[in-house]
Parts: C-alpha cells; sequence; structure tokens
C-alpha cells in the first residue's frame, strides 16, 4: 500500500508565512519610449506563476565568480545563494526564469520588495518531497517592481 503524505504536505505548507512572488520569463526585446509619461518601458514578461512563495538564503555566504584572467572586459560578480519555496501546486520554474517578491506577509522583511532573482536550474523534484525547492542566484541590478 502506497504511502500518502498529503497530510504532511498540507501540514509543512500551512506553517510557511508565505509571500507572494511571480516567476516569469525574461522580457524579450528592447525598452519603448512611452511619449505619455516620458519614460522607456519593458515589454510585458511571459509570467508563468504568481502566487505563495518564499525566498529564503540557501545557508552560504555569497561567493565570487571569476575566471582568473586580468583582461577580461568584466569585474567579477557576486553569487548570491538563495531558494524559492512554492507549494507543490505551483508550475516547477525552468532555467533562467526571473523571480520578484510582490509583496510580503504580515511581520516579513521589506528589503525583498523590488529585488530579482534567476533561477539557475529546474525547480527540484523528488518521490517524497513537500515544498517545491529552486535554487535562485540575485539580479544584481534590478529593474523596477510593476
Amino acid at each position: 500500500m502506497p504511502l500518502d503524505l498529503s497530510g504532511i504536505t498540507h501540514l509543512v505548507q500551512d506553517l510557511i508565512p508565505w509571500d507572494t512572488v511571480r516567476i516569469a520569463n525574461p522580457a524579450v526585446g528592447e525598452p519603448v519610449f512611452d511619449p505619455d509619461t516620458g519614460l522607456y518601458v519593458w515589454p510585458e514578461q511571459d509570467i508563468v506563476y504568481e502566487g505563495d512563495g518564499a525566498v529564503q538564503p540557501a545557508g552560504t555566504a555569497a561567493e565570487v565568480v571569476a575566471t582568473p584572467d586580468a583582461n577580461l572586459p568584466w569585474i567579477p560578480e557576486t553569487r548570491s545563494k538563495y531558494r524559492l519555496l512554492t507549494p507543490l501546486a505551483a508550475p516547477p520554474a525552468e532555467k533562467d526564469q526571473l523571480v520578484t517578491v510582490l509583496a510580503i506577509h504580515n511581520g516579513g522583511d521589506l528589503a525583498l520588495l523590488g529585488r530579482q532573482w534567476r533561477t539557475q536550474d529546474p525547480s527540484g523534484a523528488a518521490t517524497m518531497t513537500v515544498l517545491r525547492v529552486t535554487a535562485i542566484d540575485q539580479v544584481q541590478q534590478t529593474r523596477e517592481v510593476p
């Protein structure tokens, strides 16, 4: 007889203080000038998921990623190790999608708002799991949240 873990899944998901997150494919194309606002506007992102989520540090310090070559045209960039938690009902994220925190739970960290992360790999999957876990890296230069 198979083991039914649905009760544990609901218990764990009810314990998490969920924020509202968006997972989207990056916008395709260049920004377009909007004469009404006088600003350049990015094309709309293809939203894959918008709902419950939690962004957590992955438990290790940021690391510097660089190729040891003094003649490179760019400087080393830190890799910020985070993980995105979503309910199992959320679709699995794919590599290189963008994650944005749209709203935080009462008492949550306001510093999450306006930041973006890029998914490092597809969402994890396992035989016995109660949450969807996705490795994410903070985007160092973030556009404004719509």
